[in-house]
């Protein structure tokens, strides 16, 4: 079986990548991968390294834009997992234009050559975000997309291109939708990983208004692990939701990374609010706890080995933060 992963250089994408080739997926031990990635800013090829020699991985460098491309690689797979995306919410602010032709217009040439192909499955990697802000309780996969950012819109936009794609075509694509992901590997512009490293060298750490807003965090361990589960066990044209079931306040997620370093509020700096900042995510996974999704790391544990990590390889991280905006 061959398995394409589209964006498999980023932080989650590479994640799965290395989880695959290291055997951590029972029924999926004898795969061939090919990672395609463009290596934007927040693509590394350091992020595929301990399976970089490895005999059933190959890389490719592209765009999922490029039609002529896919042409040529999508008929070679019989899986695509596409993690290929601009996500980093703040940069979508200032500049809308990338998000929507690599999340919109690069989705559907992805569809489109996995149509073309006959491919088996495609499963398509989005975000909670989609839903908007919710004040109590959590999205089931029904609820309507109602994004407020560029960065949620253009994610939108490519998860209604899976449903018509699916109910035009009969297409088997499946949409996870997950809410925010930490780990390893995960490029220094996101806060755990931004306000770890600004912590390392005892600089203050930038908190977005008076840091009400909530998150639902999720290891990006159990996030592939979910990924893998919908891949296996999911239904065509389906929605899955995966969380950590871990929510925190940005506020009080700060305290306990201070508490970690053991240093006090005097490291925060609080900066003017994001435009549009929603104020709370959460999403139901019954749907997905149906086919035997539970998260695998209290947030407690995955957060120490975070910083660990972290403290351990600031070989990784430290040219991403040195390198101009």
């Amino acid at each position: 079986m061959n398995i394409l992963v589209t964006g498999g250089a980023g932080f989650i994408g590479s994640h799965y990548v290395r989880s695959l080739l290291l055997g951590l997926y029972p029924d999926y031990e004898d795969v061939s991968v090919t990672v395609l990635d463009e290596l934007t800013y927040a693509g590394n090829l350091e992020n595929l390294a301990p399976v970089a020699g490895h005999p059933r991985y190959r890389f490719l460098r592209g765009d999922i834009t490029d039609t002529r491309l896919l042409a040529e690689i999508v008929p070679w797979c019989d899986i695509l997992l596409n993690f290929a995306a601009e996500t980093h919410v703040d940069r979508s602010i200032t500049g809308a234009g990338a998000f929507v032709t690599t999340n919109v217009l690069g989705t559907q040439r992805l569809l489109q050559a996995a149509l073309d192909a006959g491919v088996q499955t495609m499963v398509h990697i989005s975000t909670d975000e989609v839903y908007g802000s919710i004040s109590e309780g959590s999205w089931t996969e029904e609820e309507p997309l109602l994004p407020n950012s560029p960065y949620s819109a253009a994610k939108a936009g490519g998860d209604l291109l899976c449903r018509a794609y699916h109910r035009t075509h009969g297409l088997d694509v499946r949409v996870t939708r997950c809410s925010n992901n930490y780990g390893p590997y995960q490029y220094p512009e996101k806060l755990i990983p931004l306000f770890v490293t600004n912590l390392l060298d005892r600089e203050p750490v930038p908190l977005y208004g008076d840091g009400r807003n909530v998150r639902d965090w999720l290891h990006v361990d159990d996030h592939c692990r979910g990924i893998q589960l919908v891949l296996e066990k999911g239904s065509p044209g389906e929605v899955y939701n995966i969380g950590g079931g871990t929510e925190l306040t940005n506020r009080e997620l700060t305290e306990l990374l201070l508490a970690a370093f053991g240093l006090g509020w005097d490291m925060v700096r609080q900066v003017p609010d994001r435009p549009g900042h929603d104020l709370r995510y959460s999403v139901d996974c019954g749907k997905l706890r149906a086919l035997g999704y539970e998260p695998g790391r209290s947030f407690a544990d995955g957060l120490t080995e975070v910083i660990r990590w972290y403290t351990d390889n600031q070989s990784w991280w430290r040219p991403l933060k040195n390198k101009p905006a």
